[in-house]
């Protein structure tokens, strides 16, 4: 049986390895989610089938009614949730990896601490049993960060608490205070092991990832979905040495190297430190950012056909506000059109466009948009100053020219798409509202700027109507 489950663990963790590799590109992501899910239906069949031959009669009962819960309740979301509430979706399923962390450590002391006052169950000594607490301590640490973490930015990402930063008097002392108490207790856990000491760690851990998160602002939440992504991968491998369990290890290992990569993307595309997004995040208050002046001016859905239909090239910028309005189909659509018309068109993504990362690329995906026309920000930029015309749709922090030409902006020194820099800028948009970082844009004020007010979707369409009547006429 042994032999078998470690085939069954290797086979299911090279598989893991082939997903993330096919995830890293477009045209092999829907292989790499396959490879994903056979790895995953081996890896559950596998510890399902050595879990039965051990467990009683009631373990067996309550390990099925657990895979049949769980699968349905995973079923469900997954054909409910529509692509706006992704983000908030994954940072929920974070949380329950860190709960499922906590439980762990907490059920790997209590059987050994039961195991040695009864004589029963596992037994250790001398080093193994402090390394055996030490795993305890760092697991359910990792875990309770995690899973308090995730709850917070969940609640911020589904708008049910306020983006803006939890501004608490020396928050940053308060963090490096909780992780030097944690070390003392950890160290004091290991030499002698009490329940109480366990449970003070497991509150700490709980507090600190609450305020770690709700002190980050809403312009920062991609790094955050990503670096919560990778702490659900290290307490999955914590959760993996306590249980004694290769699988989840790798597993873990793969999850957290992987999300702790993607948040150093996501930061140095934002010209950020990891340390500063922990320390404190974008839509902090600035009180020397510059007054943003001037009056805005409006377009119509004609006056924007007439531009595209004069064009050459078109560079089309979305954003969150595309997600939300579900425009991406249209926005296709006006693609085909376009290019159908000799009109070049290529869509510049910010990496951090959306609110998670890789957000919008999805999103065009879905939309069957090529993939050989979304161009990455560092793609386009410097193709934008020739651009006759940039359409703007939903898009906000990631093309503010305060970020480049305002020092004392709380967004300084983000790299941006430079859309100011086209000849002329379309920007659809519900309101004149700052975006998620809380942030003015200046972009709205320039002379080469209209505005386009009005749902997404149904402004898109509006266009396709009138380039299709500029058509006939002409």
């Amino acid at each position: 049986m042994q032999t078998w489950t470690t085939a069954a663990y290797l086979i299911a963790a090279l598989l893991f390895v082939v997903s993330l590799a096919g995830l890293s590109r477009h045209e092999t992501s829907r292989s790499g989610v396959v490879f994903g899910i056979a790895g995953m239906t081996i890896a559950l069949v596998a510890t399902a089938i050595v879990a039965f031959g051990s467990a009683s009669g009631l373990g067996i009962a309550l390990l099925l009614v657990a895979l049949v819960i769980g699968a349905a309740i995973g079923l469900w979301r997954a054909r409910v949730v529509e692509m706006t509430g992704m983000p908030e979706l994954i940072a929920l399923m974070h949380s329950f990896v860190g709960l499922a962390a906590v439980l762990v450590g907490w059920n790997g002391y209590l059987e050994v601490e039961g195991g040695a006052e009864s004589g029963a169950g596992e037994q250790l000594t001398g080093s193994l049993l402090g390394i055996h607490h030490a795993e305890v301590a760092i697991g359910v640490f990792i875990g309770a960060v995690t899973f308090t973490g995730s709850i917070i930015a969940y609640l911020k990402l589904s708008a049910k608490i306020k983006s803006a930063p939890l501004m608490l008097p020396g928050k940053n002392v308060l963090n490096l205070g909780a992780l030097v108490v944690f070390a003392a207790f950890t160290v004091w856990f290991v030499i002698t092991p009490a329940l109480w000491i366990l449970a003070v760690l497991t509150v700490l851990a709980l507090l600190l990832g609450l305020h770690l998160v709700a002190s980050i602002g809403g312009g920062d939440m991609p790094v955050v979905v990503s670096m919560l992504n990778s702490y659900s991968g290290w307490a999955a491998a914590a959760s993996g040495f306590l249980l004694g369990n290769d699988l989840l290890i790798i597993t873990g290992a793969l999850v957290g190297s992987s999300g702790a990569y993607l948040s150093y993307i996501m930061c140095k595309a934002m010209n950020r430190s990891f340390v500063s997004v922990i320390a404190g995040g974008f839509g902090a208050t600035s009180s020397t950012a510059a007054a943003v002046e001037g009056e805005h001016r409006e377009v119509n859905a004609a006056g924007v056909a007439e531009l595209l239909a004069d064009a050459r090239s078109v560079v089309i910028t979305p954003g969150y506000g595309m997600a939300v309005a579900q425009a991406q189909y249209p926005v296709a659509e006006l693609t085909r059109k376009l290019r159908d018309a000799g009109v070049e068109v290529r869509f510049g993504v910010h990496p951090v466009a959306g609110r998670l990362p890789g957000h919008m690329n999805v999103l065009l995906a879905e939309a069957q948009v090529p993939y050989d026309i979304v161009l990455e920000m560092d793609e386009i930029n410097d193709d934008l100053a020739g651009t006759d015309v940039v359409l703007v749709i939903g898009a906000n922090d990631t093309v503010n020219p305060s970020a480049a030409e305002d020092p004392g902006s709380p967004i300084a020194g983000m790299p941006v798409l430079k859309v100011w820099e086209a000849k002329d800028v379309i920007v659809f948009k519900r309101s004149m509202a700052t975006g998620y970082a809380g942030v003015q844009n200046p972009l709205f004020f320039r002379e080469n700027t209209q505005m386009l007010f009005g749902d997404a979707k149904e402004r898109v369409q509006d266009i396709l109507t009138e380039l299709a009547a500029l058509v006939r006429t002409g």
